[in-house]
């Protein structure tokens, strides 16, 4: 029979893994997740190691299980995995945390590090990282998203963790703890606020044109001239003069090099008539199993511009892991796609009459370096173009703006997300939303924005600062939690010397 106690540890291991899942979008409840780490803190307060794995591992499959729902239609077998993988992170945290310690401090001090570091694990490993539904993504719109400016979107989680750290010490009635803790993250939040965030160089006009159609089906359920011709249509939306229009990732597909192609001709023709710098997503078959995904500028003159190549790709999206090791065990029949991107090379920034444009080609928007890497090399404003239309519910499209929002606040700049079916969006460098399509609509998103120059101490330093940090932080709060630091603490204890004692009294 269960022990009714370990069942309602459980249990309270579900809710706080439903409230950090809550806090995410699509729900965007984002105080939830500070309750949910304090009510994790408590969980693990007296628990045993094997009690910390097991209540921390089930914390993470209530989180991950309902925010990663998408993931049943694209792959059900891969969500399962998916979701089992990265509770067991969480449950590694939970054990990385000296929950029997008598002294509650050290718990405090390793929570939020351990924490971090399990999210930052998530967005490394394996297959380069899936940082989906993470808890920087919940505070995107809330006050703590702004501290991205100074130490990334992992800083936020930290900062995140912290915050259900002093809700866990003010109910264990340790006061003094949980007000300097929280003093912690408002001074954190107040230097984000004050800190460098980039200077206004000039502006432009720009438009996201947004193609429209249903959502939910695959390449192989779609006519590519289909797709092609909404965006086309969509355009004559464009209101003129436009400096820059951005057409969404992928939505000109084509065999061999596109110049070899009449939608080369078509585009250039566009890009005259509007007199505009036009950026289109690309993808060009280059032989049975490789194509390249690319970002190309067509200029206002017609001709052709700069490309950006997508570096990091998606795993079992746009390549197979491990190909030959798979299909020696699967076979080639096994849905597996047949043909792998070829992964850019470059920076990732383009040089154009309407500024020098940083690019982030769909899922690489999840990951700070990617972004950072175009701003590094003079980016003045960053696109998004994406494709999102063959997802399930809108949790991924709707995760994406947040993590555009993100990349905005890391950068200091102004953020173009366009996608064919959905959300396109225009995020200031402040993090803030202000124009956003709804999904399948056709529409176009236009307005001003500015090219900024400058660095951000977070484009600076990136996120590693952060992951050392956290190294550091559950490696002190163990040596606090051992032996070590009480034998240590004897040894520099002054002893006391004894004046005046007369001899000792024989035994008789």
């Amino acid at each position: 029979m269960i022990d009714p106690r370990k069942l309602r540890a459980l249990l309270r291991a579900v809710i706080a893994g439903l409230c950090l899942a809550a806090s995410v979008p699509p729900w965007g409840w984002w105080p939830l997740a500070f309750i949910g780490i304090a009510m994790w803190d408590r969980l693990l307060s007296t628990a045993k190691p094997r009690a910390r794995f097991v209540r921390s591992t089930v914390l993470g499959l209530a989180w991950f299980a309902p925010a990663m729902l998408w993931m049943v239609d694209l792959t059900a077998p891969g969500y399962v995995i998916a979701v089992m993988l990265f509770a067991l992170y969480v449950g590694v945290a939970g054990l990385a945390v000296p929950g029997r310690s008598s002294r509650s401090w050290v718990r405090w001090l390793a929570l939020p590090a351990a924490f971090t570091l399990a999210e930052a694990a998530r967005c490394t490993f394996p297959v380069g990282g899936v940082p989906l539904a993470t808890t920087a993504m919940s505070q995107a719109s809330a006050p703590l998203g702004q501290i991205a400016r100074v130490f990334c979107a992992i800083g936020v989680t930290f900062a995140v963790a912290v915050v259900g750290v002093a809700l866990s010490a003010l109910w264990e009635r340790r006061h003094l703890l949980g007000a300097a803790a929280l003093v912690a993250v408002l001074a954190l939040w107040l230097l984000a606020i004050v800190a460098p965030s980039g200077h206004e160089i000039g502006t432009i006009n720009a438009a996201v044109v947004q193609g429209g159609g249903p959502q939910g089906t695959r390449a192989s359920e779609t006519n590519p001239r289909d797709v092609f011709l909404r965006h086309l249509e969509a355009t004559n939306l464009v209101t003129t003069p436009v400096d820059l229009v951005v057409w969404p990732e992928n939505v000109v597909a084509v065999e061999g090099p596109i110049t070899a192609n009449r939608e080369d001709a078509e585009l250039s023709a566009l890009a005259k008539k509007l007199d505009t710098t036009l950026v289109v997503g690309i993808t060009e078959g280059i032989d049975s199993s490789k194509f390249a995904n690319a970002s190309i500028v067509y200029l206002p003159d017609g001709s052709s511009g700069e490309r950006y190549d997508k570096v990091h790709r998606v795993p079992f999206g746009e390549y197979v892991p491990l190909r030959s090791l798979l299909e020696s065990v699967v076979g080639t029949n096994s849905g597996l796609s047949l043909r792998d991107a070829v992964a850019g090379t470059q920076p990732a920034v383009l040089h154009t009459p309407a500024g020098t444009l940083a690019v982030a080609i769909s899922w690489e928007i999840f990951f700070t370096n990617r972004a950072r890497d175009g701003v590094l090399h003079g980016g003045q404003i960053l696109l998004n173009p994406t494709n999102g239309s063959s997802y399930w519910l809108t949790q991924v499209q709707t995760q994406q703006v947040a993590s555009s929002q993100l990349r905005a606040i890391e950068t200091g700049r102004w953020v173009l997300q366009a996608a064919p079916t959905g959300f396109s969006a225009i995020v200031t460098p402040t993090g803030d939303v202000v124009q956003r399509t709804s999904i399948s609509e056709q529409a176009v998103l236009q307005q001003t924005v500015a090219l900024r120059s400058g660095d951000t101490i977070a484009t600076v330093i990136g996120p590693l600062p952060i992951v050392w940090l956290s190294v550091l932080f559950v490696a002190l709060a163990w040596w606090f939690a051992t032996n070590r630091f009480t034998s240590l603490r004897s040894k520099l204890r002054p002893q006391r010397s004894v004046k005046n004692r007369g001899p000792a009294k024989s035994a008789i």
